[in-house]
């Protein structure tokens, strides 16, 4: 298991599926898409609409691209 990013801050979220563990799974707030208190990631940057998240159950880093407002080209 990997220790938090040294950028990890809890004022700097995000709501997104973790695709190592999916904690939410079973969620009715993230089921309907809301911001839950206990299913957030560290948004610890982002490019443009590529965010770079760490989840705080398993500590998985990746990326996400959102596909909003300033795309990255491919």
């Amino acid at each position: 298991m990997l220790p938090l990013d040294p950028q990890a801050d809890i004022g700097r979220r995000a709501w997104v599926a973790c695709p190592n563990c999916d904690d939410r799974r079973g969620c009715a707030v993230c089921e309907q898409k809301g911001t839950c208190t206990e299913h957030w990631r560290y948004l610890l940057s982002n490019t443009g609409s590529l965010l770079h998240l760490q989840c705080p159950s398993c500590t998985h880093v990746w990326t996400h691209e959102t596909h909003f407002g300033a795309t990255r080209s491919q």
